[in-house]
């Protein structure tokens, strides 16, 4: 998956070992599986050679991806789906948008 993380998330992502992130819509601090239960436990932070670009290495519990998917690419741009869902986004996410 990809997604933005302000100081605050990649500090709370260092010191607590589990993947957090900011939403630039809801201006907040959210933990990845705050409300699915699939958290990612970070093994390891990897920063890119100009340093503007971070990749958390991490074991992941359930899927990634809420649309039920293991992973957020799970199709090509042709729109064929290489992998099958892994949970039902509606039973998971009963009342809220997706």
């Amino acid at each position: 998956m990809v997604e933005y993380a302000n100081r605050e998330a990649v500090g709370l992502t260092a010191s607590t070992g589990f993947s957090h992130f900011y939403s630039r819509s809801r201006k907040k601090i959210w933990k990845k599986g705050e409300e699915s239960g699939h958290v990612q436990r970070v093994s390891r932070i990897l920063v890119d050679c100009d340093e503007d670009c971070l990749l958390y290495e991490v074991i992941q519990q359930g899927a990634a991806c809420h649309t039920g998917h293991m992973t957020c690419f799970f199709r090509t741009i042709d729109g064929e789906e290489i992998s099958g869902k892994v949970f039902d986004p509606v039973m998971v996410y009963a009342n809220k948008d997706q």
